[in-house]
């Protein structure tokens, strides 16, 4: 499955970047408050590399001890790196994973042998714990810690503060085994710095962390909590993918990675912690202390209101020599967030169709939040079949629910090209008849468009052929150049015009 060098630590993949040029440091000093950011997206719109801040700066530090590294995943060929992969593979690791939600016995010897990579791949996911890690080579606790050290950046100019905004959060189920590394979730949230030793957990209900934590407040327990600073690539792009509740993100890394992840158990708490980590800030989140937390620029576009988050009581931060800080933005698309949901939406794909097999593709428009809008190409052979498809999809994953529009076209329209998209809804679709309008559904409360928080209606539109009963009137024919006069043009115009070649 894999097709790139292992990348078991941040570090190594940066060397990976750096060697095929798309790594960059900037010498000159530059404020982690809003500037920044604007660096970052300027170079993210541009396509451009992964940047190392060697001399972060604030108004309160003049600089900081630790450079800042964003733009890690800027660009789609980088994501699929991360996973291990080129461009290329993608569909082959989202056959992988949809093979994971739904096994299938082997038939007869050969295939059995044909999934041996498999195999090894899910071998790779048992942790091995080790006594020593460069991520607690120093080791503050107590009276010494002290977050304000960290360069953690103030994104927008009307966000409250600073915020972590690249953490991988590992929590545990209550009255789990410390040592038990496959029952625990990893989730990547947004964590607000309060001061030098507390910081506010921005989980959402629906969230592993969050549900971990009312396990943990119902029996009034404290709950040990890991954030971990520049995690691997593998960890963390797992701990960003939608994968089967029963399988853990921080052991599936072992699988992209295709090598055993090295845990150690972390200091001051019972939770073992990736031993090739950059920085991690190990703590206790309150069963009843919270705290406003925002408002912060989101992938909205807009700010978020404050409203009251748990609190987490930072009791040690350990990291290697001269650590790296690993950040990022997030804002209206383009972003990092967008990036990697365009390449998740391919990995997505071969899973989509296990369940819906009609479905020739689909794409989440980047541009639409990355999840509020679906186009979904269809095998169209049967009448009303374009509203059972929106249907199936708006229930099978958890993301869907959150998808408040989803245009349903035929397999010869592309459904990246929204002029195809367009002329499908020009001449394919009457909204009289194809718009399908449901009320009071789950909806993410970040929307603000929706009346009610948590609650709002969606729009289901067909923009497909109508067949049989679909229509009383004769369809009409689709225009197309015939195959023979479409040959000789494309040669006649590479010969006579080569300056259009794509």
């Amino acid at each position: 499955m894999r097709t790139l060098p292992q990348y078991p630590s941040l570090r190594r993949f940066l060397k990976w970047c750096e060697d095929t040029g798309q790594f960059r440091r900037i010498p000159d000093p530059v404020s982690v408050r809003h500037q920044m950011t604007a660096v970052h997206r300027a170079v993210l719109e541009a396509g451009g590399p992964v940047l190392q801040f060697d001399h972060p700066t604030d108004v309160a530090t003049d600089r900081f001890d630790t450079p800042v590294v964003v733009n890690l995943f800027g660009t789609a060929e980088r994501v699929a790196a991360g996973l291990g992969v080129t461009p290329d593979g993608l569909d082959d690791l989202g056959a992988f994973l949809a093979a994971l939600r739904a096994p299938t016995p082997p038939d007869g010897v050969r295939d059995a042998l044909a999934r041996w990579p498999m195999l090894k791949a899910a071998l790779s996911t048992r942790p091995k714990l080790v006594r020593t890690a460069p991520v607690q080579s120093h080791c503050h606790s107590g009276a010494d810690v002290d977050l304000t050290a960290l360069p953690v950046q103030t994104h927008w100019p009307g966000d409250v503060g600073p915020l972590i905004t690249w953490p991988v959060v590992l929590t545990r189920p209550y009255g789990s085994d410390a040592n038990a590394a496959q029952g625990y979730n990893a989730g990547v949230y947004r964590i607000q710095v309060l001061d030098r030793n507390r910081v506010i957990m921005r989980w959402l209900p629906h969230r592993g962390g969050a549900a971990h934590h009312r396990n943990w407040a119902r029996c009034a327990e404290k709950m040990p909590v890991a954030i971990v600073l520049g995690a691997s690539p593998a960890t963390l792009l797992s701990a960003a993918l939608p994968l089967p509740e029963a399988v853990s993100e921080l052991t599936f890394a072992g699988a992209l990675n295709q090598k055993r992840p090295h845990l150690i158990p972390a200091r001051t708490i019972p939770l073992l912690v990736p031993a090739d980590a950059e920085i991690v800030l190990e703590g206790w989140v309150s069963p009843s202390e919270t705290a406003p937390e925002g408002p912060f620029g989101d992938h909205t576009g807009y700010y978020n209101p404050a409203e009251p988050f748990p609190v987490m009581q930072v009791s040690a931060v350990t990291h290697r020599d001269a650590p790296l800080y690993l950040s990022t933005y997030t804002g209206r698309p383009p972003d990092e967030p967008s990036i990697i949901g365009e390449v998740f939406n391919r990995l997505a794909l071969p899973t989509i169709r296990a369940q819906i097999p009609e479905i020739h593709d689909l794409w989440l428009p980047p541009a639409a939040c990355s999840y509020r809008i679906a186009i979904v190409a269809i095998d169209k052979r049967y009448p009303g079949q374009a509203r059972r498809v929106m249907m199936a999809l708006w229930g099978m994953l958890p993301q869907f629910s959150y998808t408040k529009m989803i245009i349903a076209i035929d397999a010869d329209i592309d459904p990246r090209n929204w002029g195809d998209i367009a002329w499908a809804l020009a001449t394919r679709m009457d909204p009289g008849r194809d718009v399908m309008v449901l009320d009071r559904t789950p909806m993410d409360y970040l929307d603000f468009a929706s009346p009610e928080p948590g609650l709002a209606g969606k729009i289901g539109i067909d923009a497909t052929t109508k067949l049989g009963s679909e229509t009383l009137r004769e369809w009409g024919t689709v225009m197309r150049t015939a195959d023979g006069d479409h040959s000789f043009a494309e040669d006649l115009v590479n010969r006579l015009i080569p300056e259009l070649r794509a």
